[in-house]
């Protein structure tokens, strides 16, 4: 994205954003500051490949139906306010219910299992202009709660047009939020908390956060470590589905943390877009490689060379996923599985 505007500066949404920001400050929503000085809003567009010959069935039976790379262009225009669903709830109104939306979402986390290790998801699709990140977010639900048999233990943040007034939105104060409600059901010294993050990411590594007409604070590698230190979680797994995504590695990695990302940092990577249910990266580690076995690492080297052999049928560039293992981290992971009674293969539909 370009460098030229004041990284700590939000675009505004002229009038409407005054109005908003008027109401935010009466319900405490507001940041008194940026979060971070990387941090940002800005208007952005999609930029997208010409539509590639679809890669073959998968072992689960469906793929990523559009070869799109999930990059950011670097010009700015904003997205017609228009599009907003008529019978939805207003903007103002949606902000204003962000507070309650996030109480109920981790009252509804179910209490840790004692005496193994248990897993906590957080899940976040970040783009509302496509429902291939809704989709991946709603589908990690349901991977967790009936193949690693853990139901009530994932948080979905996303934003989509459909669940405006159903789920919380994906926005930097409720990845704190949820991070903090969180904190408070894991054991921090013993669970493990996974992140999985789908959306459009940008060459300058940040990762496109979106539900126009609502002003939201765009997401980085500063950013998000900031926030996952907020409390001492000992075991983290955080997942990265953006182009150029392999820039959150520098800052994410480290003794008792797996990350996975589905792009080198200078790669785009591919299967979002409007015609798409899933991404090249969520159908190949999600759908096919964590049906297939529940090591992350073994269905990580499952999914690269799936995505690697598509990428090469339809003569696309490498996106090159990257992993970065963490001292502690596999055995925590293995002691994780060896309590685990995993459940049948979940196949994969599009959220309705």
């Amino acid at each position: 994205m370009p460098s030229h505007l004041d990284p700590r500066r939000r675009t505004p949404i002229y009038v409407l954003g005054a109005f908003i920001a008027g109401a935010l400050l009466t319900v405490g929503l507001l940041h008194l500051g940026p979060p971070s000085a990387t941090a940002r809003r800005e208007p952005v567009a999609v930029t997208a490949l010409a539509p590639a010959p679809t890669p073959a069935d998968t072992v689960a039976g469906v793929h990523p139906a559009v070869a799109t790379s999930t990059a950011i262009d670097d010009t700015s225009v904003d997205v017609d306010s228009g599009d907003w669903p008529s019978d939805a709830p207003t903007p103002e109104q949606v902000f204003a219910a962000q507070p309650e939306a996030m109480r109920k979402a981790v009252a509804a986390l179910a209490p840790r299992a004692p005496g193994k290790p248990n897993v906590y998801v957080l899940a976040f699709g970040g783009d509302g202009s496509e429902d291939v990140f809704r989709n991946e977010a709603e589908y990690v639900d349901s991977l967790v709660s009936r193949r690693f048999a853990s139901p009530g233990h994932t948080l979905v943040l996303e934003n989509n047009p459909a669940t405006l007034s159903t789920r919380p939105l994906a926005s930097w104060t409720n990845l704190e939020g949820a991070v903090d409600g969180l904190a408070k059901v894991m054991d921090t010294r013993e669970d493990i908390l996974v992140v999985y993050l789908a959306t459009h990411g940008g060459s300058d590594h940040s990762l496109l956060v979106d539900m126009d007409p609502i002003p939201l604070d765009q997401l980085d590698p500063e950013g998000l470590a900031q926030i996952l230190s907020r409390h001492a979680f000992r075991w983290k797994v955080v997942v990265v589905n953006a182009c150029y995504s392999g820039g959150f590695i520098p800052k994410l990695s480290g003794p008792g943390s797996l990350v996975l990302t589905s792009a080198r940092k200078d790669r785009t990577s591919f299967g979002c877009g409007v015609d798409s249910d899933i991404t090249y990266f969520g159908r190949a580690w999600l759908v096919d490689g964590l049906n297939a076995t529940p090591d992350f690492v073994e269905a990580f080297g499952k999914a690269k060379t799936e995505i690697a052999s598509w990428e090469a049928k339809d003569a696309l560039e490498a996106s090159e996923p990257q992993i970065a293992v963490g001292d502690g981290i596999e055995d925590k992971l293995a002691a994780w599985r060896k309590s685990l009674k995993a459940g049948p293969a979940v196949p994969f539909e599009p959220a309705k």
